[in-house]
């Protein structure tokens, strides 16, 4: 089966959540075919903010609300992060949701210290494998891009997810290590970013894109500009060059340690 794929790549309002979740509501609403799976960027609804004390909801506020009704109507999973609060700590966390209002997390494990995101959240420890009609999807978060030991695909996922903040100043890496880890793990790699300047006057130009598991570029959303863009998955294809050209099984063996 393959899986459609739809990025959605907005122009955040900063640390304005009932105005973020109308605006990607409404970009939501103009999708025009079916789609399996909807991703939105990191911290969707508040933008790349330390303040996470103010900002901060529970699992049962109305982010997670908005994400489970969405998703039932829609009939597909949605995913993007959020700032969470959690036995008095903070987490930017990444929610799976299922139609059936079921849903996965991923809390980010590599904290961005250029911006002093460690002074402001705890970092997650545990990896996130999710099935869903038949794939297994790997989803990271932003800064995570930039370690390849905790992008390791073991031959346990199918589609690796970033869903980021990336600023234009790093643009030229995101690229680059984006079709890395499609190479290196013989995976699809999708990385969804945000558009326009955040209340730190730090500008984003989006340049959501996808990569096949050679490294060939799927789709690639316009630079500067809120807009949605979807793409089909082949799982035969997948299984295909992985059969024919099995680098995995030559990888080194490792252990992770916590």
């Amino acid at each position: 089966m393959n899986l459609n794929v739809t990025m959605v790549q907005p122009d955040l309002i900063w640390e304005n959540t009932e105005k973020n979740l109308a605006r990607l509501e409404d970009m939501i609403m103009k999708i025009k075919d079916p789609t399996d799976l909807i991703l939105l960027p990191e911290l969707f609804s508040t933008g790349f903010s330390m303040n996470a004390s103010s900002l901060a909801e529970d699992m049962n506020g109305p982010t997670i609300h908005w994400l489970k009704r969405l998703a039932s109507d829609l009939s597909c999973c949605i995913a993007g992060s959020m700032i969470v609060k959690e036995s008095g700590n903070f987490f930017n966390r990444l929610v799976f949701m299922f139609p059936s209002g079921k849903f996965d997390v991923y809390d980010k494990r590599h904290l961005f210290r250029m911006g002093k995101e460690h002074e402001y959240y705890n970092p997650g420890t545990k990896k996130l494998i999710v099935e869903y009609k038949k794939w297994k999807i790997r989803p990271l978060i932003c800064y995570d891009l930039r370690f390849p030991v905790w992008s390791r695909n073991c031959m346990d996922y199918d589609v690796l997810l970033y869903l980021a903040s990336w600023p234009e100043s790093r643009k030229n890496v995101w690229e680059a290590l984006l079709k890395a880890r499609a190479i290196e793990n013989l995976s699809y790699v999708i990385g969804v970013s945000r558009v326009g300047k955040d209340g730190n006057r730090i500008n984003h130009t989006g340049d959501s894109m996808v990569f096949d598991f050679k490294g060939y570029p799927v789709l690639r959303l316009p630079e500067n500009i809120e807009t949605i863009g979807s793409v089909e998955l082949n799982k035969d294809e997948l299984n295909e060059f992985r059969s024919s050209f099995p680098v995995h099984l030559d990888a080194d063996k490792f252990q992770l340690i916590q």
